[in-house]
């Protein structure tokens, strides 16, 4: 399969389309584990990406933190974050909501339902609330790359640069945002541009595996499969090195998932 992606350019952009619309919606849950199917576009959570971390233990501790007190509002951060994490994302939204309920003024309550409500598919509903939890005259960096992470999945790619542009304007070359940014382009079928990006991110050293793993995909979406292999497993253990390798070439290789996901897609065609 991956050898029939080399000669089939038509596949391969229309994969290229369904890895991105993956990337995009898992990056909203906030996995915690490194395998390739979690590469993520960030919504700004600060996350150490490990094989060893085990989200059902984050998910019981949170809860019993929760359940202790409930009007907690960090509690239920903790506790809406690890739901998200372990794919229960109906209930991590309905939790936060109850959080910005009891916790009206709480901006970091409200942008984790907004997060949330991302990662459940609300993408207009999820801006909305971003856009309240955000303060102009206090501008937070994650939030406006949280908010571009949404309007990619609604398709508007211009606009969802302009938030880009301005969270990198606060923080300068942040490869959360670079890595963004470039699955954005990976969106608007511009995978060059998408590389280039991708390349600055992970050049900077306080890029973790996440930026790592986009920017490989990228490579490989153009046909470049030894190269990505190589991006990979570079600096790795050789066990997490052939785990991410497996990874990189299950999804590159999706069979006929990658044609219907790039169907259902909402993408409304390539920006003006």
């Amino acid at each position: 399969m991956l050898q029939q992606l080399r000669h089939h350019p038509s596949f391969a952009r229309r994969a290229a389309l369904a890895a991105a619309s993956a990337i995009l919606l898992s990056g909203l849950c906030g996995c915690q584990t490194a395998g390739l199917s979690d590469v993520t576009g960030s919504l700004g959570e600060k996350t150490e990406a490990t094989r060893t971390a085990d989200p059902r233990r984050d998910l019981e501790s949170s809860r019993d933190r929760f359940r202790a007190n409930p009007k907690d509002a960090d509690a239920a951060l903790q506790f809406g974050k690890a739901l998200r994490a372990t794919g229960q994302k109906s209930q991590a939204a309905a939790v936060l909501e109850q959080a910005t309920i009891a916790h009206p003024g709480n901006k970091a309550v409200m942008a984790g339902y907004g997060r949330a409500l991302a990662d459940n598919g609300n993408f207009q509903q999820a801006f909305d609330v971003l856009t309240r939890a955000h303060s102009p005259d206090d501008p937070d960096w994650r939030i406006l790359s949280a908010q571009g992470a949404v309007l990619d999945q609604l398709g508007r790619y211009e606009e969802a640069r302009q938030y880009y542009s301005s969270a990198l304007k606060i923080v300068p070359e942040e490869p959360s945002v670079l890595s963004n940014l470039g699955l954005s382009y990976v969106l608007a079928r511009d995978l060059p541009k998408a590389e280039e990006i991708m390349r600055r991110a992970n050049s900077s050293a306080d890029a973790d595996l996440r930026v790592r793993l986009n920017l490989a995909l990228v490579v490989g979406l153009q046909g470049r499969l030894a190269e990505a292999e190589s991006i990979v497993k570079a600096g790795r253990p050789a066990e997490e090195a052939a785990a991410n390798v497996a990874d990189l070439q299950r999804m590159l290789s999706r069979k006929g998932n990658a044609r219907a996901e790039a169907g259902r897609m909402p993408v409304a065609g390539r920006p003006n």
